[in-house]
């Protein structure tokens, strides 16, 4: 051979691994998404928009190097194994399921398949994971709640009706988080003088005779723990907290905008994101057995006011305070189907600042079904009332107190 091919041969085979990995970087990606929602859903819409949204700015692009096949369970269990087989035919490189529920299938189905959950409840008792500090499989991900903070709940709920003496816990009974969350929920009770009933959410039958019982004693309450049968009959838990006029404090912001009293939970929205840092982790050659299982570190607390006007309730001051959000419609519809439409409203960044706090606030709005604009809104508002805005406003802060407005002005 002579000598000048020979180095033509030899440079060519050296190019052989290069041009490999370059193909192999630039395969497109794919991951499956399992969901809990339908899928025309606003609310599992925009989680989803934030999940693609933070991968965009991990940089990824959707339809370059990235595929995304969804499956919308819509709650319903037959469904969602339906689906989860699908996905896992498929042979993504990860799989994001929304919670437990959609986790577990998965996770029976493929032992290789790397799995990040979110919301989940309980995932060692559930067996998705050995440990939250080492996982140990193909599953990691971030859980919608500690059992510490179930007690919370039962300190808000007194806070808001200092009257009460009795609670019913609405829990799943067969999954390992309602037993936990329970728990943490009795060890708080005798300080604060309150008698609580476990309630099962096996069926609607179940939920409406057991809360038709409860009722019938005055100065009773509801706390309604994390699961997906209590999100899956919450249109019936808020009706039955309106009839009997119970005051409840649920475990997932969905329920205040659909009317519920009030809720203490962790933004959910986040979790998504953080999803998104996990799944660039494992594309990149990270396994989920080596990232720990993460718990939220904050916590919103969110308050219906219509909800509480309804109930008679006068909301303290101090409890206004501390809120996150504050939500009050006063749109001629129902409460509850007023509260669904403001929830299939986009958050939108107000135009409304603010002076007198310590600490940067973030305000948002909501005017879908409203008449007038934000601008309108606050020529409305008292001058020295932070919570005398027109009612169909969603407010949004992190303040410690209370603060007149400053006028409006854009930002």
């Amino acid at each position: 051979m002579k000598r000048r091919a020979f180095i033509t041969l030899l440079g060519g085979a050296a190019a052989w691994p290069v041009a490999s990995r370059a193909q192999q970087s630039a395969r497109i990606r794919r991951i499956g998404m399992l969901l809990y929602y339908s899928e025309t859903d606003p609310e599992g819409q925009d989680r989803i928009a934030q999940f693609e949204q933070e991968l965009q700015g991990l940089g990824w692009t959707i339809g370059r190097d990235l595929q995304i096949e969804s499956r919308w369970a819509a709650a319903d269990t037959n469904r969602l194994r339906r689906y989860a087989a699908e996905l896992v035919s498929l042979r993504p490189d990860v799989i994001l399921a929304q919670t437990t529920w959609a986790a577990a299938p998965l996770q029976q189905l493929t032992e290789t398949v790397p799995i990040v959950f979110v919301g989940a409840t309980d995932p060692v008792g559930a067996g998705l994971v050995s440990s939250m500090s080492r996982p140990g499989g193909n599953a990691t991900g971030f859980i919608l709640s500690e059992y510490g903070t179930s007690g919370k709940w039962l300190e808000l709920l007194k806070e808001i009706a200092p009257y009460l003496k009795r609670a019913a816990v609405l829990r799943d009974s067969t999954i390992a988080a309602g037993i936990g969350q329970l728990g943490a929920i009795q060890s708080v009770a005798p300080s604060l003088g309150v008698e609580l009933t476990a309630v099962g959410l096996r069926d609607a039958a179940e939920i409406e005779s057991t809360i038709s019982a409860f009722a019938r004693t005055p100065n009773g309450g509801l706390i309604v723990t994390a699961s997906v049968l209590a999100l899956s009959h919450r249109e019936l838990i808020i009706m039955l907290a309106d009839r009997y006029k119970l005051p409840a404090v649920y475990s997932l912001r969905r329920f205040v905008t659909d009317g519920g009293l009030m809720s203490y939970a962790p933004d959910a929205k986040n979790q998504f994101r953080l999803a998104a840092g996990y799944v660039d982790r494992i594309l990149k050659g990270e396994k989920p057995a080596d990232l720990p299982v993460q718990a939220p570190t904050k916590y919103e607390l969110v308050i219906n006011l219509k909800t509480a006007k309804s109930l008679g309730l006068e909301v303290p001051a101090s409890l206004l305070a501390r809120a996150d959000e504050v939500i009050e419609c006063g749109a001629s519809s129902s409460r509850s189907s007023a509260a669904r439409r403001l929830g299939r409203s986009r958050h939108a960044r107000s135009e409304f600042p603010a002076v007198g706090f310590s600490a940067p606030v973030r305000r948002e709005s909501l005017f879908r079904g409203c008449s007038v604009s934000p601008r309108e809104s606050l020529a409305n508002a008292a001058p020295h009332g932070a919570m005398n805005f027109h009612p169909c406003v969603l407010m949004v802060s992190r303040a410690r107190a209370r603060s007149p407005w400053a006028p409006w002005r854009k930002s």
